[in-house]
């Protein structure tokens, strides 16, 4: 064994794909790519996320308390990447990706028709925003492509690297 760098810690313990977050306020339509979030509850599905405050993001999450996560699939790597590396303050995200913004049903902030889960998102404890920029927000509405349910995620391993969902594997579960 030798030392591993406390600041690469993340590359190892990275909870799940990379996914894309949506906001709108006063018709602004916008989306990061973030990969900082963990699930934190079952049902009613919770998932807690770093947006950061110099995220351009931050500010329409945390007045409007919406948003959608979208799960792209492996295929739209270079996109995801994209997006990561460049500001809604400066760039039509939606316009310059190529990306279709379809209105949700029970949120401001739009799905994207080109990922294959969009899960329409509401702020439900913002008491870890202002000392950790992490947000726990209810999922209220998913969606899934059915025609893409198996499809292939994206992982982030850090300094632009990143992982494709593998092999699928299988247990029997005793949990019921």
């Amino acid at each position: 064994m030798r030392d591993l760098p406390l600041a690469r810690v993340y590359q190892f313990i990275e909870p799940g794909p990379v996914v894309l977050l949506t906001t709108a306020e006063r018709g602004h339509l916008n989306v990061m790519t973030m990969s900082w979030h963990m699930m934190v509850e079952f049902e009613p599905p919770l998932i807690a996320c770093i947006v950061g405050e110099g995220d351009y993001s931050f500010a329409a999450l945390r007045r409007t308390g919406e948003c959608v996560i979208a799960i792209p699939a492996a295929e739209l790597a270079s996109t995801v990447v994209g997006i990561g590396n460049c500001s809604g303050r400066d760039v039509d995200k939606f316009a310059q990706f190529g990306l279709t913004a379809r209105p949700a049903r029970l949120v401001t902030a739009p799905l994207i028709a080109e990922c294959f889960v969009n899960l329409e998102c509401r702020g439900i404890d913002m008491r870890l925003v202002r000392r950790y920029d992490m947000f726990v927000l209810e999922v209220i509405k998913g969606w899934i492509d059915p025609a893409r349910r198996n499809a292939r995620t994206l992982h982030h391993r850090g300094f632009g690297r990143f992982a494709v969902d593998g092999e699928t594997i299988s247990f029997r579960s005793r949990m019921r």
